[in-house]
């Protein structure tokens, strides 16, 4: 095997790492809700979630990959260090958020990551602003989409379900939160899996291995998809704690309107070609069901750490990307 296939070997094993860890990561939030709610044992939420994850891409089409892949850095400047960069930045961050509980994004992790490699190795000009842009509005946008959508839910049930009791409608929604917690995964598989779908399927291309034109193999959709299944599988019990609980206490009614209403967000993004943050979308979500019982329901010490979280993973995971884009310069 020459040296450059096996970087290239290398780093699409590194992606699919970051991938697995993405899974982990993002575990709660697709379980969260219907773990809190104590509709299904962790176990077995996990193994609905990952399967759900996987077989996200028979629902939705690649305008994610598009956009990580040729929308965020100039494909002209992509190269190994550069994708080594991006991917370590994004790792580092999310084992960083990861130890402490904290549901930063995996995707904006990526996306600074990215952006910090790029402008390491080409300036300001490397960066496509049009792509960046969108990814920075979808920053605040899929959150308040979220938290209107499962606040705007929550008052449609209640005013359904007014005369019903409180027993009937427990256990009506606890058969539909497995309704939900379906959509939430299939929304996240979809929405997140193509992120890394994105960064290999540039890395072939720099490397001529795609014909000339930039597309996803089929067998990247389905790697990348098994690796986030996989990593859902393993489960990220600290972060499923502060997304489940600690933000405020759900009922599987709530549950239901929070999943619901994120798992449509994820959709539009997704059709849109956006990389949103199913992180941010699924605290929006919840946020947003609390807030509809009362405001005081919601912990709101906890949502600022995460929103502060927020602010700090684009520029935190951008300089750990640049250095290791220094560092891949001196080693290959």
């Amino acid at each position: 095997m020459s040296a450059t296939l096996s970087v290239l070997v290398f780093l699409i094993i590194v992606a699919l790492v970051f991938d697995l860890l993405n899974g982990l990561h993002d575990a709660a939030n697709s379980i969260a809700t219907i773990v809190s709610t104590r509709v299904l044992r962790p176990q077995f939420a996990v193994a609905w979630a990952a399967f759900f994850n996987f077989i996200a891409f028979l629902f939705f089409g690649l305008h994610v990959a598009q956009t990580v892949g040729t929308g965020i850095v100039a494909p002209s400047i992509v190269d190994d260090h550069l994708i080594f960069g991006a991917l370590m930045g994004a790792i580092s961050w999310n084992l960083i958020t990861w130890w402490g509980g904290i549901p930063s994004s995996s995707s904006h992790a990526l996306i600074g990551g990215l952006v910090g490699a790029g402008v390491a190795k080409g300036g300001l000009g490397a960066i496509v602003w049009t792509g960046l842009s969108k990814t920075a509005i979808a920053i605040v946008g899929s959150p308040f989409v979220g938290f209107l959508l499962a606040l705007v839910l929550v008052l449609a049930v209640s005013w359904i379900f007014v005369k019903a009791s409180p027993v009937a409608v427990d256990r009506y929604f606890r058969g539909l939160q497995f309704v939900s917690a379906s959509l939430y995964s299939l929304g996240h598989g979809g929405n997140d899996a193509q992120k890394t779908m994105g960064i290999i399927a540039v890395l072939l291309f720099t490397h001529g291995q795609t014909g000339g034109e930039f597309h996803v193999p089929l067998w990247v959709v389905l790697a990348c998809q098994a690796a986030m299944g996989l990593g859902t599988l393993f489960g990220g019990w600290r972060i499923v704690h502060t997304m489940g609980s600690r933000i405020t206490r759900l009922q599987p009614v709530q549950g239901f309107c929070a999943e619901t209403g994120g798992a449509l967000t994820l959709f539009g993004a997704t059709a849109l070609g956006i990389p949103v943050s199913t992180t941010h979308t699924i605290t929006g979500s919840i946020i947003g069901v609390g807030a509809a019982r009362r405001v005081s329901a919601v912990r709101w010490s906890v949502a600022q750490n995460i929103v502060v979280a927020w602010v700090v993973t684009l520029p935190a995971a951008a300089a750990i990307g640049a250095l290791f884009y220094w560092l891949a310069t001196k080693i290959f």
